[in-house]
């Protein structure tokens, strides 16, 4: 099998999106996704097993990037609160940048076998791991709650962007997913710190 890198690899990437997106995980052919990415069928199975490993690929691809651009965003920020409203900023406008992604992260994936939800743990491990860093800094600082239980509080906030985002999906992308990061910050906020 080739190496999971390269541009090859990276057009089957966006091509899965795309064609996942429009036709659904089931109903999308492996042999519609290497004609998207125009290549030849035989050349996808060079970089992934079977349908299953180009979704898990993809979103391990998609997210790894995404919490690595984080951490990155996370350390020049001054202030936890700054780094809350940094984390509610860049899942909401990831998705909304995409929606395809969207889509294929928020719908298809949940409609998937159950090594598809093994094949994607630990890139969403490392991503809960980032919120809760952010928790318990915040408790470290001062800012936040003493008393705040950090996976509770983890879940809470996955499960409140996930949510928002899903809705915006199943709302055909029709409004503006922004204008929920003020008041979802503002939430997450106060009910942290207490106020």
């Amino acid at each position: 099998m080739a190496k999971k890198t390269g541009e090859k690899y990276q057009a089957i990437i966006d091509a899965a999106v795309r064609v996942i997106a429009r036709q659904g995980y089931h109903n999308a052919q492996v042999s519609r996704i290497a004609k998207e990415a125009k290549v030849a069928d035989g050349t996808i199975y060079l970089y992934f097993e079977n349908k299953d490993d180009i979704l898990i690929s993809l979103f391990n691809e998609k997210m790894g990037a995404f919490i690595e651009q984080g951490r990155g965003r996370l350390a020049e920020a001054t202030s936890i609160e700054q780094k809350l409203y940094i984390l509610v900023h860049a899942h909401l406008s990831q998705l909304s940048r995409d929606p395809e992604l969207a889509k294929v992260t928020q719908i298809e994936l949940r409609q998937s076998n159950p090594e598809i939800s093994e094949g994607i743990g630990a890139v969403m491990k490392l991503y809960f791991n980032l919120i809760e860093e952010l928790l318990r800094e915040g408790i470290e600082a001062g800012v936040f709650r003493p008393d705040i239980d950090v996976r509770l509080a983890r879940k809470m906030i996955f499960g409140t962007l996930d949510e928002v985002t899903t809705s915006w999906v199943m709302k055909q992308c029709k409004y503006d997913l922004l204008s929920h990061v003020d008041p979802i910050h503002n939430l997450f906020q106060f009910g942290l710190m207490g106020k």
